[in-house]
């Protein structure tokens, strides 16, 4: 019986060529979305699932007087971390983290730079699930002078010596021998702690880092089993006024995120340096329940196509009930069909996604496979999956079939079904009010990432070039300077200790208003060199540019507008031009020279923060900015790495234009919008190919009405109009549905900007036309078809 019942569904298959096509190809697309989002949210979701469930990651909430807005970030104070295990007994163990990026290591001859080296406490190895493969985990990284490296680090400096008890030399500000204890693993790429060498931070350990207020390094905490983290947080203000001089507790809160949540649900948080692949939760959320839509669209495509050609069955299930078939029988059947064609698009759905997870993992930047064979676990789940839309898809077409009864259905007396043709009406309504709401999120989404890329920030970043400076190579920027400027290729060379475009660091000031009382505030804070202003074009509403001289009122500092404003908060009939001369800066030991029009110096998610600009080129610079001739890019890089290998032979020339530092700001946006760009297209796509499908039914159920009216004289357009209202009219009701639940979906997305666009009736009536368009090309060609058709034969058996 099952054998007949696959012959009869592969017939029916055959037999209905197109709407079987268009089925398959539907689901396939909609399986597709989802599998790969799958593949996508299993890889954000297995993020440090190979450590203990027990650890949390310290983070701060600072509010100093002063700021806009009080800020998260991910960074904490040295000594917190011993005092909390001290005194709390759930805090059973403790490390600390402290980074640095192009760590140059020598052995030998050999010399490499290492991308990231953290220093920590000896518990990060017994902490951290991190596999150890040479050496003892518990004991590797307790002296003072020794380091544990990954593979990828051994080979680098020793080939294929064994390393242990190898030593090898940093050349920093002193030299620093390490003693190798022991060879790791790669740190994994779903990891948030990518490292290439654990150093013992009680070796680099000095006196200053014991002091409180700080904040320059991240701190993870082992608590005991069942410490619940709500409570602990709860402690922290009584903790934090015990340890903290006076009132400055108060600036300060303290809380806990869970490892394993410190991924994807971190958005919020600044400074959030070790955060490997941030990406926030509820984008990935939003991908799922979009694939979800396009699933499910395509699941009502079967629906509407088998209903619709209900007809077409009717006497097959008249003949079987004749002869004794009972409903379930039939039912099975019918279900039975629907799986097979499930099943088929589940193998068209794995072609199309092992084509498109190349271009996913460029996108995501990820390294996501599809483990058809080597995870039983998946192929299981993704064939359960399958079976399951095959029942979800033909169920009521199963039912509805199986209801027939025998008698009426051979007299050939089977009703259209007015309720049947207001369900299919109504789950074409619901497919395009999907696929118009994501189109309309797609171009508001593309709007907003375009309007941050392209809004005026108040400097200029286009033909920079930044580079990186470390205490060595910055002992040689004056030099450096003075080589680049004498050339035609470069228009300017300055530096900065940080680079605009990421999050800069905050510090506190002094400010005293004509010899008043003082008034201590942070705000953050831009070192740099004399000409860093011209070279960047930041303006001044009024004062002037740092002295070329030292001047003989101290050290000068540029604010910005939001910075005047917030100083002159308790002198409110004062004009801003006042400012200039006022004593302020690190302990009030330098005036206002001039003010600066405000800048987004960081994301446009974020308002302006207040900000001092000050010239203390005898602190050192991180940052090289070097403006380049337009047209001459190529030249003038060649030019910038001779110049710097003549100066640093021994180290890497690492560059990157400005623009480009920016678009890696706003990466995780960009991904969001074009991944919902894709999944839009793919819901408009299975929609057509529904209407298609059903065009296709409508026109072949009335070409004896056609022929008809063709030979009363009706025309062509008139033909093609009359076939094509119908459904122009659904997608019209699609839209008007849509129209509010994206206004209302998009308001609240925006919210997250500081800087947004509006939200225009333009965009609505755009993808209103848009829709209404695709509908008309999708319907057209059978309308068309039908209109053009000889009506003899149409009605030739009347």
């Amino acid at each position: 019986m099952i054998k007949n019942y696959f012959k009869i569904a592969w017939r029916n298959l055959w037999k209905n060529k197109v709407s079987s096509a268009i089925n398959i190809i539907g689901l396939a697309i909609g399986m597709a979305a989802c599998i790969v989002i799958m593949l996508f949210v299993s890889y954000e979701r297995s993020f440090d699932n190979f450590h203990s469930d027990n650890i949390v990651r310290l983070n701060e909430v600072q509010k100093f007087p002063g700021m806009v807005a009080s800020q998260k970030v991910g960074l904490s104070m040295f000594p917190m971390g011993p005092a909390l295990k001290s005194e709390y007994p759930e805090v059973k163990s403790f490390t600390r983290i402290k980074w640095d990026k192009k760590y140059q290591m020598t052995y030998g001859e050999k010399r490499v730079f290492l991308p990231q080296v953290f220093a920590v406490d000896p518990d990060f190895l017994k902490m951290f699930n991190f596999k150890v493969l040479k050496g003892d985990a518990q004991s590797a990284i307790e002296k003072p002078n020794s380091i544990a490296i990954t593979q990828e680090t051994a080979q680098k400096l020793f080939g294929n010596e064994d390393p242990i008890g190898k030593i090898i030399n940093h050349y920093g500000g002193d030299t620093v021998k390490f003693t190798v204890t022991a060879v790791m693993a790669n740190s994994p790429k779903n990891s948030q702690l990518q490292f290439d060498g654990l150093l013992s931070l009680p070796g680099i350990q000095q006196k200053w880092m014991d002091r409180w207020g700080g904040n320059w390094l991240n701190t993870y905490l082992k608590l005991a089993p069942g410490t619940s983290v709500a409570s602990l947080n709860k402690k922290m203000p009584a903790f934090l006024e015990k340890h903290m001089n006076g009132d400055n507790w108060k600036f300060y809160e303290i809380f806990y995120l869970p490892l394993k949540d410190v991924h994807a649900n971190s958005a919020d948080i600044g400074l959030d340096y070790l955060n490997y692949q941030k990406f926030d939760q509820k984008s990935t959320n939003l991908f799922a329940i979009i694939a979800f839509i396009v699933l499910i669209i395509a699941c009502v495509n079967f629906m509407n196509l088998s209903t619709a050609r209900s007809a077409d069955r009717a006497k097959e299930v008249g003949i079987r009930k004749s002869i004794g078939a009972n409903r379930w029988q039939l039912a099975l059947q019918f279900l039975g069909e629907t799986i097979l064609l499930s099943l088929l698009a589940l193998v068209l759905a794995i072609i199309l996604v092992e084509l498109a997870l190349p271009y996913v993992n460029n996108l995501s930047q990820r390294d996501i496979s599809l483990p058809v064979f080597s995870q039983p676990s998946f192929l299981l789940t993704i064939v359960s999956g399958t079976v399951l839309v095959g029942i979800i898809s033909g169920i009521y077409p199963a039912l509805f079939l199986s209801s027939f009864q025998p008698v009426k259905v051979l007299k050939g007396s089977v009703e259209s079904g007015k309720n049947k043709g207001t369900l299919r009406n109504v789950l074409v309504v619901g497919q395009f009010t999907s696929a118009v709401f994501l189109m309309i999120a797609t171009v508001f989404v593309v709007k907003q990432l375009k309007f941050m890329q392209e809004k005026d920030p108040g400097f200029t970043r286009e033909q920079i070039v930044t580079i990186p400076l470390d205490r060595i190579s910055g002992q040689k920027y004056e030099l450096f300077k003075q080589q680049l400027s004498g050339n035609t290729l470069v228009d300017g060379v300055t530096a900065s200790q940080d680079q605009l475009g990421s999050h800069l660091d905050q510090n506190g000031v002094s400010f005293k208003y004509n010899n008043g009382p003082k008034r201590e505030l942070a705000a953050t804070q831009l070192i740099v060199d004399n000409n860093y202003l011209k070279l960047y074009n930041i303006k001044l509403s009024m004062g002037k540019n740092f002295s070329s001289e030292k001047s003989a009122n101290g050290r000068e500092y540029i604010i910005n507008e939001s910075m005047a404003h917030e100083l002159l908060k308790d002198y409110p009939k004062a004009k801003m031009e006042s400012l200039i001369g006022q004593r302020f800066g690190y302990d009030s030991l330098g005036v206002i020279t001039g003010i600066a029009k405000n800048f987004n110096f960081n994301s446009l998610h974020y308002k302006v923060e207040n900000l001092f600009i000050v010239n203390q080129s005898d602190w050192g610079f991180s940052t090289v900015s070097i403006k380049i001739k337009p047209g001459k890019s190529k030249e003038a890089i060649n030019f910038i790495k001779a110049t710097w290998k003549s100066l640093n032979p021994d180290y890497p020339f690492e560059y990157e234009f400005l623009d480009d530092h920016f678009a890696e700001v706003y990466r995780a946006d960009n991904q969001v919008s074009q991944v919902v760009g894709i999944l839009a297209g793919l819901a408009i796509l299975i929609s057509c190919l529904g209407l298609f499908g059903l065009a296709s039914f409508s026109a072949e159920k009335r070409v004896k009405e056609i022929g008809v009216r063709k030979v009363l004289g009706a025309s062509v357009q008139s033909i093609v109009q009359l076939l094509s209202w119908h459904f122009v009219k659904l997608v019209i009701i699609s839209n008007l549905i849509a129209w509010p639940l994206a206004w209302y979906s998009m308001n609240r997305w925006l919210q997250d900007f500081a800087y947004r666009i509006d939200i225009n009736v333009g965009t609505f009536v755009f993808v209103a036309l848009l829709s209404v368009f695709i509908a008309l090309i999708t319907i057209s060609f059978q309308s068309v078809k039908a209109a053009i058709a000889n009506p003899v034969k149409s009605l030739r058996s009347e």
